[in-house]
């Protein structure tokens, strides 16, 4: 038992880590979003609210990059509980940002 546990790698965990194809991939996707919108930023190529949009986007894109090619959602076996607990932690996160705006929006109005 001990020679198996020596020979399993990561101590006893067998996990789907990504290849280096993949890690190659998702990196230079990673770039280019960035790069996108800070050249889109840096010579004024659009309108501020077309901006402002194009850097959610390519914000949103970079979510789902780090995700599926770092973290391996995808390579997730069932029960996905990493995907349910993340799931959850992004409708708490937008609550909590809806909420405050809906707060400062309504409490600037008051003053």
């Amino acid at each position: 038992m001990a020679n198996h546990n020596a020979h399993s790698g990561h101590g006893g965990h067998e996990g789907g880590h990504g290849s280096l194809k993949s890690y190659v991939i998702g990196f230079i996707l990673s770039i280019v979003l960035t790069i996108i919108p800070l050249v889109a930023v840096m010579n004024d190529m659009f309108s501020k609210q077309v901006t402002t949009v194009l850097i959610l986007v390519m914000a949103i894109l970079q979510f789902a990059v780090q995700l599926l090619f770092f973290m391996h959602i995808r390579d997730e076996k069932k029960p996905r509980f990493n995907l349910i607990a993340l799931i959850f932690g992004l409708v708490i996160m937008l609550t909590i940002v809806a909420g405050s705006i809906w707060i400062m929006t309504y409490n600037a109005v008051a003053s």
